[in-house]
C-alpha cells in the first residue's frame, strides 16, 4: 500500500491507465529513466496521469485522478532506452504536487476505493461476450506480427465475469477522446462505468 503522506513519482502521459490494464512504455528521458530505476530498486510503483496541459517532454500539468503503475517486466534495448511492461493498480486522487530540480513531478495522493468484484449483470453480459471476441482478435493479429516475441496487451487471466474488469478493458480500447476516457476512470462505481460502455456499444451498433 502507498503511504499517502509520502511523495509518489508521477509519469504524465498522453494516455489513461486503468486498474489491471497493461501499459508498455519506452523510457528515454534521463529524468524518467532515473525515476524508473529507483522504482525498480525499491519495488515501488509510480503514478500514471493523463496530461491536462503541457507535454510529455516538457512541463506538464496532470489530471487530478491517476493510476498506480507496477513494473512487471523490463529490458534495455540499447543504452539509454528502457522498455517497460507495467500493470495498473489502484486509482488515486492528487492532494498536492511538487516539481523536482530535474522537472519531474511528485505528488501526495489519496488512494481511491478499488472496484469490488461484481458479476456482470444479465443486461451487460453481451458486453463481456463481445469483449472476448475483440481480445481474441487483437491477440491473434499481434501474435501474427510479433511471432515468438508476442506478449498479449491484456493481463492474464481474463476476468470476463467481473463487471469492473470488463468495463476497464472496454474503456481502454474504445476509440474515444482522452478526456472521455479520463472521465470514465474517475467514475467510482464499476457498474456505472459498464453502463456507459454498454450505451456506447449500442449507439454505435457494436452490440
Amino acid at each position: 500500500m502507498h503511504n499517502n503522506d509520502s511523495w509518489l513519482p508521477l509519469f504524465p502521459l498522453n494516455t489513461v491507465l486503468f486498474p489491471q490494464g497493461v501499459l508498455p512504455l519506452k523510457v528515454f528521458e534521463a529524468r524518467y529513466t532515473d525515476m524508473v530505476r529507483d522504482c525498480m530498486q525499491s519495488e515501488t510503483p509510480f503514478g500514471v496521469v493523463l496530461i491536462k496541459s503541457g507535454s510529455e517532454v516538457g512541463a506538464a500539468e496532470p489530471e487530478a485522478v491517476g493510476t498506480l503503475a507496477r513494473i512487471t517486466k523490463w529490458d534495455m534495448e540499447k543504452l539509454g532506452l528502457l522498455l517497460l511492461r507495467t500493470e495498473g493498480g489502484a486509482r488515486f486522487r492528487i492532494r498536492a504536487t511538487r516539481v523536482l530540480a530535474d522537472r519531474r513531478l511528485e505528488a501526495q495522493v489519496d488512494l481511491l476505493p478499488a472496484d469490488e468484484p461484481a458479476p456482470v449483470s444479465d443486461m451487460h453480459v453481451q458486453c463481456a461476450k463481445t469483449l472476448k471476441i475483440v481480445i481474441d482478435d487483437i491477440n491473434a493479429k499481434a501474435r501474427a506480427e510479433q511471432g515468438p516475441e508476442f506478449a498479449s496487451p491484456f493481463a492474464q487471466p481474463l476476468k470476463l465475469d467481473d463487471a469492473g474488469w470488463v468495463a476497464n478493458r472496454w474503456c481502454e480500447i474504445l476509440p474515444i477522446p482522452l478526456k472521455a476516457r479520463q472521465k470514465l476512470l474517475e467514475l467510482d462505481d464499476a457498474q456505472s462505468r459498464l453502463s456507459v460502455v454498454y450505451q456506447y456499444l449500442q449507439q454505435h451498433k457494436i452490440l
